[in-house]
């Protein structure tokens, strides 16, 4: 598709997002009347309020394609001026700074120890036709990413389209960082999801990488098919009531076992007191705040673990370092001098 179709779409886009520019920010206190039932005047706000979960997955949604649609503008225009710099067509301009930098094909030995890992069922003369096609375009995809990156890096690229945001309360939080960052990233996740174990040096790196800008809190969502996730998030609160809640947390997502003797197993590894801790598992005396918070990912449309936001912007899955730093230096770039715009989030 040509930036001239792709502009087209754009503006009837642009078009949409003026006539319902609310739906890009959070709707105001009143806002216009949406219907009226025997003299009684609804507005937009009843309508945000009454349904807030629903309809803010219908804006993320509906967001995520506008930008996608975007970033394809973006990445086809930028080609399409290199293109022209350099007297040539975009195919041949992919086939000088893409194709031409693509490694050679592995030799015979490091495909065999390439098959040895993948491990599928068939036999190497089987499928070494498909792994050689997967490892070309792995590093074709590869290749492209970084050109795009070195186009991107010389274009000044602002992009103006925003994004729908949650107002989060940060009542009771655990706050790893300080509240007045930046950028403040918040987590829905259950301690047995395998993906949010997954995600978890993602996340680290994040808090690293990002020290003083970045502030992560992390929030319960503990899933109904994990049998040990509830008992191990209310172990994680019950370690908090002693001041060790992150050292908790922490050593749940590097242990990966979260049956009831384990967990007061790690009371004692972390030298907390013990029969305090276990009164605390046992009698479920922080079940509430689990729960609490588990009714609010389910009122924000959240369905599955982990779910992110970063100042109230949703993204969801087992997310890559390069995944959360994308929109974390987007919502840096917001803030003067930073180079975020704060979660509209409520202390109360």
């Amino acid at each position: 598709m040509k930036p001239s179709t792709l502009v087209g779409i754009l503006f009837s886009v642009l078009c949409v997002l003026g006539a319902h520019a609310s739906d890009a920010v959070p709707p105001p206190a009143a806002g216009p009347i949406v219907v009226e039932i025997d003299g009684a005047k609804i507005t937009a706000a009843d309508l945000q309020q009454k349904y807030p979960g629903r309809l803010f997955q219908a804006r993320t949604t509906y967001y995520q394609a506008e930008r996608e649609a975007l970033d394809a503008f973006i990445e086809e225009y930028l080609l399409e001026r290199q293109a022209k710099a350099e007297n040539v067509t975009v195919d041949q301009l992919l086939e000088r700074h893409v194709n031409n930098a693509i490694p050679k094909d592995p030799p015979e030995d490091m495909l065999r120890l390439y098959y040895e890992v993948v491990n599928p069922q068939a036999s190497y003369d089987q499928v070494r036709v498909q792994l050689l096609d997967h490892l070309r375009k792995a590093r074709l995809a590869k290749a492209k990413t970084a050109y795009m990156q070195s186009l991107h890096s010389k274009a000044s690229v602002t992009i103006a389209l925003q994004a729908p945001r949650a107002d989060l309360s940060l009542k009771n939080a655990a706050i790893r960082g300080s509240a007045d960052a930046p950028v403040v990233l918040v987590e829905y996740a259950d301690y047995e999801c395998p993906y949010c174990q997954q995600v978890q040096p993602a996340v680290d790196k994040v808090l690293s990488e990002y020290k003083g800008k970045v502030a992560f809190i992390f929030k319960d969502m503990p899933l109904p098919m994990h049998a040990n996730a509830a008992k191990a998030a209310e172990a994680t609160r019950c370690a908090e009531m002693q001041g060790k809640f992150w050292e908790y947390h922490d050593l749940l997502f590097a242990q990966k076992q979260l049956d009831p003797a384990k967990l007061k197993e790690y009371a004692r590894d972390l030298k907390l007191d013990t029969a305090s801790f276990d009164k605390c598992l046992d009698t479920g005396a922080r079940s509430e705040l689990v729960n609490a918070q588990y009714a609010e990912a389910q009122a924000l449309g959240i369905t599955g673990t982990p779910s992110f936001f970063i100042n109230g912007r949703a993204t969801y899955g087992n997310l890559t370092f390069e995944q959360l730093r994308q929109v974390i230096d987007e919502e840096l770039a917001l803030v003067p001098g930073q180079s975020g715009q704060r979660v509209a989030a409520k202390q109360e």
